[in-house]
């Protein structure tokens, strides 16, 4: 029978506590979430900064559609891009000292253009034949993963935030490369400004280095950065102090601190333009929404008068403080993304469901979107949370984890 695998994967994923289901939720306001009937304290929200419901964003929106209507109609290329789009586009690429910047409709799609369009044969443009090679860390995001798997290139991973290793895989390609005088290499290395489930952070001005000495290109996915890091908020490149030559392609996203949807790739001008002309993910795609493009350079000026980041922060060490006096292991992690490691899907989905009889919301993330035996609670702080909010979600962590040994 035809696809006679699909009731026996899901039954796996049942039976292994990994089976996923979407949650409805019947209200959204600030740091709270209603779901059937209940309220509950949300700690699973990228929303780093509350942007998503600020005046700015809402009136953004309201003013697009007002000017533009609810959709772009089209494909950038085709009728789909606006006075809005440019005016994103442009904002970025001065914010970020980047030459340009081309907006996508995700960040899963931004990754695969790239992979795809910088990997793919270009037969009747190159005589000479070039081999392409992904290094990336080990816990990158499924997004760039996938489409590193999905393009003409070798996709090799190197332990996390380790440049000895990285280091070792260079010189293994270039070695290759060496002996064969016709092939040249192409090579991307990889990484996340802060990684998605752990919270910590890639060592940029090393790995651009190494980069650079291997005459590689690195790319660094801000998804969780952007908005948060920096003096001006324009992420781990900013904080960082890396320019354009140091790292030569960015992305990131808008739906996490910036409180929108969408995203970007930045880099020269050529990277762009070729993006343009190669990236199917962009050709071939309805270009978002001009009011969207409208509210989310609204937020980014928001942000920039604001003190959310400020609030942010605060409210980090609030927790950490709060947490370590409680006798809670902590992650070193110093962004908003705060795991508690468990290492057993069954124990945190039951963590998970006692937190939630407490009124608070703290998602459970198994395997495979983390290592298998590093199942955890992913915490995530916001600028919308009280002091309050953080000591009881402490309280309920330290109740939960306490009722949890004492079952075992």
């Amino acid at each position: 029978m035809a696809f006679d695998f699909i009731q026996a994967a899901l039954a796996a994923r049942r039976k292994d506590t990994l089976f996923r289901q979407v949650t409805t939720l019947d209200s959204a306001v600030g740091a709270l979430i209603e779901v059937e009937g209940q309220h509950y304290l949300n700690f699973s929200s990228n929303d780093y900064l509350g942007m998503r419901q600020s005046s700015a964003v809402m009136q953004g929106w309201v003013d697009g559609i007002g000017q533009f209507g609810g959709g772009s109609g089209a494909s950038p290329l085709v009728t789909g891009h606006t006075q809005a789009h440019q005016a994103l586009q442009d904002s970025l690429a001065q914010g970020l000292e980047r030459e340009a910047v081309l907006l996508f409709g995700s960040g899963f799609a931004a990754n695969q253009a790239v992979c795809q369009a910088l990997f793919q044969a270009q037969p009747s443009i190159l005589s000479e034949k070039r081999d392409g090679y992904i290094l990336a860390d080990k816990l990158m995001h499924a997004s760039l993963l996938d489409g590193a798997m999905g393009c003409d290139a070798a996709l090799r991973r190197f332990a996390h935030n380790d440049c000895t290793h990285l280091h070792t895989q260079l010189n293994k390609i270039l070695g290759a490369e060496s002996r064969c005088e016709v092939t040249q290499a192409d090579v991307l290395v990889v990484t996340e400004g802060v990684f998605s489930m752990d919270g910590d952070q890639a060592p940029l001005t090393d790995l651009s280095a190494l980069s650079k000495q291997h005459d590689a290109w690195l790319m660094v996915d801000d998804a969780h950065g952007f908005g948060v890091l920096g003096d001006t908020g324009m992420g781990a490149l900013e904080q960082a102090g890396l320019s354009d030559q140091d790292v030569p392609i960015l992305m990131a996203t808008f739906g996490k601190a910036v409180g929108t949807a969408g995203a970007f790739v930045a880099g020269s001008q050529d990277l762009i333009d070729y993006l343009t002309n190669f990236a199917k993910h962009y050709i071939y795609s309805t270009a978002m929404p001009p009011a969207q493009a409208v509210a989310t350079l609204a937020s980014l000026q928001a942000i920039q008068q604001s003190d959310q980041r400020a609030l942010l922060q605060e409210n980090i060490e609030t927790f950490r403080q709060l947490a370590e006096a409680a006798g809670l292991t902590l992650s070193p992690s110093t962004t908003a993304i705060q795991p508690i490691i468990v290492g057993c899907p069954k124990k945190t989905t039951a963590l998970s469901q006692r937190l939630r009889k407490m009124g608070l919301w703290v998602s459970a993330i198994r395997s495979p979107t983390v290592p298998k035996g590093t199942d955890r609670l992913r915490i995530t702080l916001s600028a919308s949370h009280h002091k309050q909010d953080i000591q009881a979600l402490v309280d309920g962590l330290t109740l939960a984890l306490g009722e949890l040994r004492s079952d075992n």
